[in-house]
């Protein structure tokens, strides 16, 4: 079940018997030549749905805005302070927490917004954190699939499920890189780390970081969407217990 689409009385009585809820967190910003500027939120909304079908979870309305600044180079990106958006996710969960939400489980699909969520402190209640790619059967298909062409953003992964499950860009996809990011640039960058926008543009010109977005498929998505989404619902039911 889906907040936005419950009535009060729908979730008064929920509460009587489940005290958790999935948040999904993604962003507004640039995601390459094919692919949609919502891709992190899309991501995390529609992989915590379908979880949420398979756990019997309600699925709170999806952060939108969020920290991304390095791509405000490219337009339709729309990027939060990370204090703002500190801020915002600590009175969200508040307000959750007060009505009874006590097990909050963020479901991630941005790695700038991980700093700022894990620093969100809420007496009386627990927080997961959770991004949709920490899984091993998801990461799995990921390596299978792409390998070394997964990249940093705008991946192919990532694509994919919009692919499946929103739009497919009708433009010839770009080539591939000359080279796979190394593995010193990924761990210097993890958690969106990059320079500022104008320096990001000119490194990375077409937006993608090392990815190869043309390995997309809405076909992989469905993949992808239906692994993440069955360990999601696995990895809430365990959360409720603790």
């Amino acid at each position: 079940m889906r907040l936005q689409l419950a009535t009060w009385e729908d979730v008064e009585g929920y509460l009587k018997s489940s005290n958790g809820i999935i948040v999904p967190a993604g962003s507004t910003e640039q995601h390459g030549p094919i692919g949609l500027i919502g891709t992190d939120t899309l991501c995390a909304e529609d992989i915590a749905i379908q979880a949420g079908v398979l756990a019997d979870a309600l699925v709170a309305p999806s952060f939108a805005y969020t920290p991304a600044p390095f791509n405000m180079a490219f337009a339709g990106t729309v990027s939060l302070s990370a204090e703002t958006f500190q801020q915002m996710a600590s009175e969200v969960f508040g307000a959750l927490a007060e009505h009874g939400f006590t097990r909050i489980y963020v479901l991630n699909g941005h790695g700038a917004n991980l700093e700022p969520l894990r620093k969100v402190n809420l007496p009386g209640a627990q927080i997961r954190i959770r991004s949709w790619w920490d899984f091993d059967a998801v990461n799995e298909i990921r390596n299978k699939l792409y390998g070394e062409w997964e990249g940093m953003h705008a991946t192919p992964s990532e694509i994919s499920i919009t692919q499946a499950s929103h739009r497919i860009v009708d433009v010839t996809a770009p080539p591939r890189p000359n080279a796979p990011l190394t593995a010193e640039f990924m761990k210097a960058h993890a958690g969106d780390r990059h320079g500022p926008p104008k320096e990001h543009r000119a490194q990375f010109p077409d937006g993608r970081v090392g990815s190869d977005s043309a390995m997309a498929s809405p076909q992989a998505g469905v993949q992808l969407l239906d692994a993440a989404a069955n360990a999601v619902a696995k990895d809430y039911q365990e959360f409720l217990k603790t």
